[in-house]
C-alpha cells in the first residue's frame, strides 16, 4: 500500500515558479511509473509529467519546456518544478503511482494510488 501527501502549492503571479512535492510511505524505485496530473473546475483531469522507474520522463504539450519532472528516492519524493507560469496553469495538483507493469505508460485508471491534491493558482 503506497501513501501519497502533496505539497508546495499556492497562489503565484504569472511567470513566477512553484516546485511541488509528492512525498511517498514507500519506496519509489519499485514503483513502475510517477505521475503528475491536474484539474481545473468543471474541466476533466488531465496528465501534466510522468516519469518512469528507468528515468524516462513524458510531458503534456501544454507544460513542455516549462516543468520538469524529477525524482529522490532516497527520499521517497517526486517533485515538479513548474516555472513560467500561465493563469491557465491554475488548477489542482494531483501526484499518483503506479504499481505496474504496463506494457507503456499508465492511463488516467491505470494509477493505483492517488494524493490528495494541492492547489496551485496563477494570478496578477
Amino acid at each position: 500500500q503506497v501513501q501519497l501527501v502533496e505539497s508546495g502549492g499556492g497562489l503565484v503571479q504569472p511567470g513566477g515558479s512553484l516546485r511541488l512535492s509528492c512525498a511517498a510511505s514507500g519506496s519509489i524505485s519499485s514503483i513502475n511509473a510517477m505521475g503528475w496530473y491536474r484539474q481545473a473546475p468543471g474541466k476533466e483531469r488531465e496528465l501534466v509529467a510522468a516519469i518512469s522507474s528507468g528515468g524516462s520522463t513524458d510531458y503534456a504539450d501544454s507544460v513542455k519546456g516549462r516543468f520538469t519532472i524529477s525524482r529522490d528516492n532516497a527520499k521517497n519524493t517526486v517533485y515538479l518544478q513548474m516555472n513560467s507560469l500561465k493563469p491557465e496553469d491554475t488548477a489542482v495538483y494531483y501526484c499518483a503511482a503506479n504499481n505496474g507493469p504496463v506494457s507503456s505508460w499508465p492511463t488516467l485508471h491505470e494509477y493505483d494510488y492517488w494524493g490528495q491534491g494541492t492547489q496551485v493558482t496563477v494570478s496578477s
